[in-house]
């Protein structure tokens, strides 16, 4: 078996805003195996600023990890727990080879067409006009579930947002979920939360930074609306720190995305202390390209949640690879009979 990486720059459509910043671009590294029979390809979602295996020895691992793919998957996977992206996309490169189709790593109703899944629209930061924009371009596209990124403009300005959204529709038209991505601080956050929850919000991301365990335990024990926690659930890298992180906080909800915490197998390992403690989740991607989304959808759908789940970003790179995913008003969807198009090289 050959074993090899490339890079690939995924370029946005127009520049996204969230609390860290702009994006204009994001970076995914590639595992591709090769045999002469078949190939399997699998992305290292890295996102630089927020994973913790965004570190100059990147690539140098990702050439040890190729040098060394001899070890087997279960043997290479315990190695790189310092690198959940690339345990990630070892996961899927091995279970892509495994299929008979490279990119069939799942199959389910979901890959056979006949079954979607809710998700959310998500919207990004921006200028109040900008968002209100895409507020509405996402009802009218028929989302029932919004997800605003908030935590960038004035605080004012994103309350009088949701209070155009409640005026035009009540909380049984459209679920808001809102992500301040830590922006709060933990001496005002409790205040913002109430002053949230006069929007019926189903829930609130990561209202502070991770780490304060005890300040997040504080907020999600008197918070007025629900917490979700994201960033917080970064770093931990066994089952008992997760379930530590679990029983220390008590979340109302985690959300899960594979290529922060270890793929499949971490997203499982939280799904299961989850349920075992009563604790809500959805799974989301991170801005992955068409490769890396592909492989979550069908992993989630699986997982037969009945919440809207956070799997939109597809759509925003001018040079994703093309795909048979697609989104039909407010559903991801797969048609199988159209073929994947490689706009880099695989």
């Amino acid at each position: 078996m050959k074993a090899s990486f490339f890079k690939h720059n995924l370029e946005f459509k127009r520049p996204s805003g969230t609390s860290r910043g702009v994006l204009k671009t994001k970076p995914s590294w590639f595992i591709k195996l090769e045999t002469k029979e078949s190939f399997g390809i699998g992305e290292c979602g890295l996102l630089p600023g927020l994973s913790i295996d965004d570190r100059e020895d990147y690539k140098e691992t990702l050439e040890w990890t190729c040098q060394n793919m001899h070890l087997g998957l279960e043997t290479l996977y315990s190695k790189l727990k310092e690198f959940p992206s690339i345990q990630f996309g070892l996961e899927m490169a091995f279970q892509s080879l495994s299929s008979a189709n490279p990119y069939l790593l799942f199959p389910s109703k979901f890959t056979e067409g006949k079954q979607g899944m809710v998700i959310n629209g998500l919207i990004w930061m921006g200028e109040k006009s900008f968002m209100k924009s895409q507020i509405q371009d996402k009802i009218q596209q028929g989302f029932s579930c919004i997800k605003l990124k908030i935590g960038a403009i004035d605080f004012e300005s994103e309350l009088d947002l949701l209070s155009y959204i409640r005026s035009e529709f009540s909380a049984s038209d459209i679920e808001l979920r809102v992500d301040a991505n830590g922006a709060f601080s933990p001496d005002d956050a409790l205040d913002k939360l109430e002053r949230l929850s006069k929007f019926d919000l189903h829930s609130i991301e990561q209202p502070i930074a991770k780490g304060h365990w005890q300040d997040m335990a504080r907020l999600c024990k008197q918070t007025p609306l629900p917490i979700a926690l994201d960033e917080e659930l970064i770093g931990l890298k066994d089952v008992t720190n997760k379930e530590e992180a679990l029983l220390t906080i008590q979340p109302q909800y985690i959300i899960l995305k594979p290529s922060l915490i270890g793929g499949f197998r971490g997203a499982e390992e939280w799904i299961e202390l989850a349920d075992q403690h009563n604790i809500g989740w959805w799974i989301t991607s991170a801005l992955e390209s068409n490769i890396g989304l592909n492989a979550i959808a069908q992993f989630t759908f699986l997982k037969n949640s009945n919440m809207p789940q956070g799997l939109g970003t597809g759509g925003l790179y001018t040079n994703n690879i093309e795909s048979p995913l697609y989104i039909k008003g407010e559903r991801i969807m797969y048609n199988p009979t159209l073929a994947w198009e490689n706009k880099f090289d695989l």
